[in-house]
């Protein structure tokens, strides 16, 4: 209800989606439930084989684990919602759902820029600097690398999602989006957003920035040593590798660098949920083929246990 001073506390938003068409809703239920379950299943099995196969229990494997991990946690945050908001006539979220799904996304987002450079840093040790790999990638040097983004990343959400729910909402309670996302709130708030603005191009321009600069300066030392080896099949495969993995970080980094380097307009927070699918979707259900299932020893721990399993299963039946 507005109160006197034309001000409204808001109790719940309104999301519009990615189509008002009728016609479509079920289409695009059917369609992103696939996808979701896809990224379900593919993550939380690159998750189970790399727990059951002791040749994968290798530091590069571990930050794939917590890839997945933060995949299957960063496409869960929307995707329920969004599924239920195809087939229902009232398209709503609570104030506080509004605010933890603003802050879980965008702390797994910045958990996912360091993690992947976490990566980009373990492949550099291990391609560069193979005598002293299983030195510089301890036990302990692994769990820093792999706990630190989730901190950061949990730590600064916090703080961007603070100064967004601070904000005054009094023009709408309609979320041009699918979800919660910063530009399309600040869209809604009649209040100064020139600190929220500014406080979200510096966060976005700094992480992504930093991240990015972790993996470029990574792989170009990776592709030097790349460039020294001597058998031509070994520079193919590992400049395959590197192609897969650059091909990752281009498209999860561009659309990123799209929607939040620049103010929000009507125009961009309409293009952002284009660019947000993605994100949200195609990267998280791709991450297991790029990073993992074209790796040749994944192939094999995949054979490994599915020979393992049924034969632990008739000797159990036995018993």
């Amino acid at each position: 209800m507005p109160s006197q001073n034309g001000s409204t506390r808001l109790t719940e938003f309104v999301l519009l989606g990615l189509t008002e068409r009728p016609e479509l809703q079920h289409i695009l239920f059917v369609v992103f439930l696939a996808i979701y379950i896809l990224t379900l299943l593919g993550n939380l099995g690159m998750i189970i084989l790399i727990r059951l196969e002791a040749r994968l229990h290798t530091p590069m494997y571990f930050f794939l684990t917590n890839l997945a991990f933060v995949d299957m946690c960063y496409s869960s945050n929307a995707t329920p919602q969004m599924l239920a908001n195809f087939l229902s006539e009232r398209k709503t979220i609570s104030f506080a759902g509004c605010f933890i799904q603003c802050y879980i996304f965008i702390a797994l987002l910045l958990t996912e820029f360091y993690m992947l450079a976490a990566m980009a840093y373990d492949r550099y040790v291990a391609i560069c600097s193979p005598l002293h790999y299983s030195v510089k990638m301890s036990r302990r040097v692994c769990i820093c690398l792999a706990t630190f983004p989730y901190i950061y990343g949990f730590s600064d959400g916090l703080l961007q999602s603070i100064l967004t729910f601070r904000l005054s909402f009094c023009r709408s309670n309609i979320i041009n989006h699918f979800y919660c996302a910063d530009p399309p709130l600040i869209k809604l708030s009649c209040s100064d957003t020139y600190v929220k603005e500014h406080a979200m191009l510096i966060s976005a321009g700094f992480n992504l920035s930093n991240s990015l600069v972790v993996i470029l300066i990574s792989y170009a030392f990776i592709l030097a040593a790349i460039l020294r080896i001597h058998s031509a099949e070994g520079r193919r495969k590992a400049f395959s590798t590197c192609g897969s993995h650059m091909m990752a970080v281009t498209l999860f980094y561009g659309t990123l660098f799209c929607m939040y380097v620049r103010p929000p307009t009507d125009k961009s927070v309409e293009e952002s949920k284009i660019i947000a699918v993605l994100y949200t979707f195609v990267s998280p259900v791709l991450n297991p083929l790029i990073y993992s299932l074209r790796n040749r020893d994944v192939k094999a721990a995949l054979r490994n246990v599915l020979r393992r399993n049924p034969l632990k299963m008739m000797a159990s039946n036995a018993s």
